[in-house]
């Protein structure tokens, strides 16, 4: 099945508007009609079977038929994503597959070895979330991670209390100086922090744990920081989500 996004201020009570962008791929892309049937989810975990009404030149009417069950389901582990900003393409790859593996958030950092710098008016930031929307589109999901514009690593792991709350655990994955996974107690919501190419600075991981990180490493091989970060919520979302 076919299937689109409508925020939720574009739903009515049995009729929703796509918008143009949607509209767009609906009628010049996939050359769809009226009264073929499309899914529409609205980001937040719903998903919807509706009809097509009427094709506008920027804008849509479908008829909501019914609701259904998302074609995946959201796991029960929220899992954010945090990673040092990377060169070229690297980060687009990132984003598009943590939404794949079910990552809720995704919070791009600039960090003391990271040589990517631009403002957050940039439009990276916008090109990261329709990236997530496509991934989401792909992989069956009803609700949209969230892609945060940019921020300083010190301001992120500043933004936390000293001590973790119920159900909460915070991992900082470094290739030196960290813990086995095992050390990881069970949680209901992971924030996952993955370095940049260039490693960590001493400072960087003082901090970390000054807001209760616990330092982890994925073992003795040498990963490239896409790798990682790929390989890091795999593994989380095996230990305390849904992939089995």
């Amino acid at each position: 099945m076919r299937r689109f996004y409508a925020p939720p201020e574009q739903f009515g009570d049995r009729h929703i508007d796509l918008g143009l962008d949607e509209t767009r791929h609906l009628r010049d892309v996939l050359r769809l009609r009226e009264g073929d049937e499309i899914n529409v989810f609205d980001g937040e975990g719903r998903e919807f079977l509706c009809k097509i009404e009427a094709i506008e030149k920027k804008s849509s009417r479908l008829a909501i038929i019914l609701e259904t069950d998302p074609v995946s389901p959201e796991s029960d582990l929220e899992l954010i994503l945090a990673l040092g900003l990377l060169k070229g393409e690297k980060f687009d790859l990132v984003v598009q597959k943590a939404v794949e593996i079910g990552v809720s958030r995704i919070q791009p950092l600039f960090t003391k070895r990271s040589d990517v710098k631009f403002a957050v008016k940039d439009s990276k930031t916008e090109r990261w979330r329709k990236i997530a929307l496509e991934a989401a589109k792909q992989s069956g999901r009803a609700k949209l991670t969230t892609v945060e514009n940019p921020m300083e690593f010190e301001n992120f792991a500043g933004s936390f209390h000293n001590s973790l709350i119920e159900n909460e655990g915070r991992i900082l994955f470094t290739e030196r100086l960290g813990n086995d996974l095992s050390i990881v107690k069970n949680s209901k919501k992971i924030t996952a922090i993955v370095g940049p190419e260039g490693g960590w600075e001493d400072s960087e991981l003082n901090l970390a744990r000054e807001h209760g990180f616990t330092l982890v490493t994925l073992g003795g091989r040498i990963m490239r920081a896409e790798t990682a970060a790929i390989a890091a919520t795999v593994i989380l979302q095996h230990r305390f989500g849904d992939l089995r």
